[in-house]
């Protein structure tokens, strides 16, 4: 009996990055298929890490989200040798960072907030999910 290989984590994080992205430009993942011409199986696929991206095939896949190809690779784990961009902090961002936003109701959450222009608001609105999480944990 053959088992399943698990994804390659830096398959995941890419596959991860590029739902982000095409969620953050309100992209289907059927609309991201066509202009690749692929199915939305494929798409999926690639989201979820079980098919790896081709070289040539991330390079068409960052023009059509409009971002560099190093995009996908912000934060991914165990990169041995990788150059950090110039700005960015010592730490990769927290995976979890990226899981959220990777999510519907994360990136809801996030564009809503960032439309709150009163910055005192925002804060009071964090701490109040601040109490909320401490007393699930209780």
């Amino acid at each position: 009996m053959m088992t399943k290989k698990a994804p390659n984590p830096i398959d995941k994080h890419v596959g991860s990055r590029v739902r982000m992205r095409r969620m953050m430009l309100g992209m289907s993942q059927e609309k991201l298929g066509d202009a690749l011409g692929l199915t939305f199986q494929q798409v999926q696929k690639y989201e979820k890490g079980t098919n790896r991206i081709g070289a040539s095939r991330l390079q068409q896949i960052s023009h059509i989200l409009q971002v560099p190809v190093s995009f996908f690779f912000e934060g991914a784990p165990n990169v041995p040798g990788a150059a950090r961009a110039e700005g960015m902090s010592e730490a990769p961002s927290p995976a979890y960072v990226s899981d959220f936003l990777a999510t519907s109701d994360g990136l809801a959450l996030t564009k809503a907030f960032m439309r709150i222009g009163d910055s005192k608001l925002r804060r009071r609105i964090v701490d109040l999910v601040e109490q909320i999480a401490s007393v699930d944990k209780r």
